[in-house]
């Protein structure tokens, strides 16, 4: 009976690198897909098989960089950066006793933009403008909000959106955060 305890322990051990490559597979699987997704499936094939497509899309970044939108974006390879400053905010939050209190909410964030979109010169001449539509939107939230990975699609859906709507144009392409915290 002693041998057969020990053969159980063998076959856990053994599993425990087939769950361990599983693990990372199934994250490569998502990340594969996220990347899908958010740049589309030409371009991350062009950019897995070194095609074309992607050094043409660098270089004519580079080139829009040069031509006056210049210091205000970044460029990332396949879309540019708009940063914005950290932006602090208060949001309301409820206590267990249901008392309203008041929170910080400290978002550094920037935002993914398509360089070749119609209009995407008026994101850098309305950032001013996009900045205080987020804040307003910021300062309405309530803690609850900002709970879970779906308050944070929420609220990426939302700021995004106001980006679009003020600078008059779909160039954003999403928001993404450097940090989000509350105090």
């Amino acid at each position: 009976m002693a041998s057969d305890s020990s053969d159980g322990g063998a076959t856990k051990k053994s599993k425990r690198p087939l769950i361990v490559l599983g693990v990372i597979a199934l994250t490569c699987i998502a990340a594969i897909g996220g990347s899908v997704a958010a740049i589309g499936a030409d371009r991350v094939i062009s950019l897995v098989t070194g095609g074309a497509e992607a050094e043409g899309t660098e270089v004519e970044s580079d080139q829009a960089e040069g031509e006056g939108r210049g210091a205000e974006l970044k460029d990332s390879g396949l879309v540019e950066l708009l940063p914005f400053d950290e932006m602090i905010v208060n949001i309301t939050s409820i206590t267990a006793t249901g008392r309203r209190t008041s929170r910080f909410l400290k978002v550094n964030l920037s935002l993914a933009i398509n360089p070749e979109a119609e209009g995407v010169e008026r994101l850098v001449e309305r950032k001013p403008f996009i900045r205080d539509a987020m804040q307003d939107f910021l300062r309405q939230l309530y803690e609850d909000d900002l709970a879970g990975s779906a308050g944070i699609a929420l609220l990426k859906s939302e700021l995004l959106r106001r980006a679009r709507i003020v600078a008059e144009t779909e160039a954003p392409r999403e928001v993404l955060f450097a940090d989000l915290v509350i105090q």
